[in-house]
């Protein structure tokens, strides 16, 4: 079966395709016949944000790849949802101090945030991070930890884990000694998989941390008894906390003591009966790699030091549960460019809800799939996204007319399907910055932004909006959402006639060669022709002259007339749309005709 990349050979193959030949190759080794595996891991502590997006993206394109292949894959995502409550997350709405009462409590077992239909907090945001993966067409099977654990999956490997816990707190004690203070505060500001991240910093210009795995300096490792070492922390059977301390463990038994350093609770259980409880996030991990079978899984950049989740994980796998370490790269971060609020996502954390309402899902794709792991890049929330769409409106006509490089033509070729088909795209997609301008002038009015749309092109015009939807939606609410105020575009009611009463003559002339043109000129491609080559006649020049840095001038001189006429500042939308909106009869009005 061919592939995406099929005109590349192996060695030359985009990033996708060659993670896809290792993983094939080391999946027939480890267990050959068998379904491939890849993993990611979620954890539903407050809003998913678009930097743990890469968490899953990075394996659904590498399982898509394989899909296409012909080979039957598992993408397995395991929500965190049995990891512990750890504080109080800025600005999510329906939410303030009262809920530090549960910090440390299964996330499963703290109230969503009010006014939620959810019925705890890892549901309330597990939602909208299920809702974006389908409309991305990201195919998985989700496993939930609250599940496994409380339903006594693991428990072989939980007392497997007690019976070795000495191997396994020589592991840890490798790393414990040589940790630098330094780099165990940069761990600490970093965050980690599981809940176990830090406040976010500033979303302009941020940099959203995506990682796979703990290593924060805060984990419990379980070496904080007395006792000794116990890799396995149950939850407390009165307050429900994780603060609790392992006082006693008998191997031939199972039998467990523990008390509650949160409310004094003292029981002893049976470890082979009790399923209130879960290991220790650095031998929970790599538990899981063995049991799932896992082949592929990435990890975040922070991973590349020692005594990091994934580097000690990959001696408990093999050291303690005779598993193998999963491959996979490391990857960056992902950064934010200028988003000017929230919707969704409060506390400085845009989702893939919040981007996937000012950008289609293809596009969103494309920005994951076109980057290698290791290279971090932005996602546009200001006005870069018009050059984006630019961008990938510009590639979709190379890949028309085959003059695209086969890396972009794979990477285009992820981004608008998945081996289970494509998906839904807009039937007719005018340049985004169009759009956007027209429902800044028109404030989404539908039968106004049809007239004007429709005279973009008038040999070929447009029928009905359903054609250029989703992408007008989305170019409406990245106006609506993400524009401000100030920055709005409102045309004048009325002429500035203190403005057209100080015109010298040639300011006047430049006026009247437009409103000359503008009925023979009425089209986008016309307007364009018509703005740029007033200022050239008025220089002697034709109207298709190439432009000189003193026409250059000039042209922008003339520009900023016109906006000042038309929306009394001195920039605004390009101005064939601006014409195209603001309509013939009025713009003759505004400039004084």
């Amino acid at each position: 079966m061919q592939t995406v990349a099929q005109s590349q050979s192996s060695t030359e193959a985009d990033w996708v395709s060659r993670f896809a030949d290792e993983v094939i190759a080391e999946s027939e080794r480890r267990a050959p016949g068998k379904p491939v595996v890849v993993a990611s891991g979620l954890s539903p502590s407050g809003p998913i944000h678009l930097g743990n997006l890469r968490e899953v993206m990075t394996p659904h394109l590498v399982a898509d790849e394989i899909r296409r292949r012909g080979y039957t894959v598992r993408h397995l995502i395991s929500w965190d949802d049995y990891d512990r409550y750890r504080k109080v997350p800025n600005g999510v709405p329906g939410v303030d101090e009262s809920w530090a009462e549960h910090i440390g409590k299964p996330l499963t077992s703290v109230p969503a945030p009010a006014g939620s239909s959810y019925p705890n907090w890892a549901e309330h945001f597990k939602a909208a991070m299920t809702a974006s993966l389908a409309e991305l067409g990201v195919e998985y099977d989700g496993i939930s930890q609250t599940e496994q654990y409380t339903a006594g999956a693991y428990r072989e490997q939980i007392l497997h884990a007690m019976k070795h816990r000495a191997d396994i707190d020589a592991v840890l004690d490798r790393y414990r000694t040589k940790k630098d203070p330094a780099e165990a505060g940069a761990k600490g500001a970093a965050g980690a998989k599981g809940g176990k991240k830090p406040q976010q910093k500033k979303v302009d210009e941020a940099e959203l941390e995506a990682e796979a795995g703990s290593g924060a300096a805060s984990e419990d490792d379980g070496s904080g008894g007395s006792a000794g070492y116990f890799p396995y922390k149950p939850y407390c059977g009165n307050c429900e906390k994780d603060l609790t301390t392992v006082t006693s463990y008998d191997d031939d038994s199972t039998e467990l003591n523990y008390t509650c350093t949160a409310c004094g609770f003292a029981e002893t259980v049976r470890l082979s009966e009790f399923n209130r409880g879960k290991l220790v996030w650095k031998v929970d991990w790599p538990m899981r790699w063995a049991y799932e079978g896992v082949v592929f899984e990435p990890s975040g950049v922070d991973h590349s030091s020692p005594g990091s989740s994934f580097v000690v994980g990959g001696q408990i796998v093999r050291e303690v549960f005779g598993g193998v370490q999963p491959i996979g790269p490391m990857y960056a971060f992902v950064g934010i460019s200028g988003m000017a609020k929230m919707s969704s996502s409060k506390g400085g954390v845009p989702t893939p809800a919040d981007a996937l309402k000012i950008m289609e899902a293809p596009l969103l794709r494309w920005l994951y799939a076109r980057r290698k792991p290791n290279q971090s890049f932005k996602i546009a929330f200001d006005q870069e996204i018009q050059r984006l769409y630019d961008e990938w409106d510009s590639l979709g006509r190379k890949v028309a007319d085959g003059s695209v490089l086969p890396a972009d033509a794979a990477a285009y070729a992820r981004a608008i399907g998945t081996a289970a088909g494509e998906l839904p795209r807009t039937p007719r997609p005018l340049p985004y910055r169009t759009l956007a301008s027209v429902v800044d002038i028109t404030g989404g009015h539908d039968e106004q932004t049809l007239r004007i749309l429709s005279e973009l092109d008038p040999e070929n015009p447009l029928t009905s909006l359903d054609e250029v939807r989703p992408r007008l939606d989305r170019a409406e609410n990245w106006i609506t959402s993400q524009v401000p105020a100030e920055a709005r575009t409102i045309v004048r009611d009325e002429p500035d006639k203190e403005l057209l009463g100080s015109l010298d003559e040639q300011g006047r002339r430049s006026l009247q060669l437009l409103l000359d043109g503008l009925d023979s000129h009425w089209s986008l491609d016309g307007l364009t022709t018509l703005v740029y080559g007033v200022p050239k006649v008025l220089e002697g020049l034709e109207p298709d002259a190439k432009p000189t840095p003193e026409l250059k001038v000039a042209q922008r001189s003339f520009f900023a007339l016109l906006y000042r006429l038309l929306v009394g500042r001195d920039t605004g939308p390009r101005l064939p749309t601006l014409l195209l909106a603001v309509g013939a009869d009025r713009v003759r009005r505004l400039l004084g005709a």
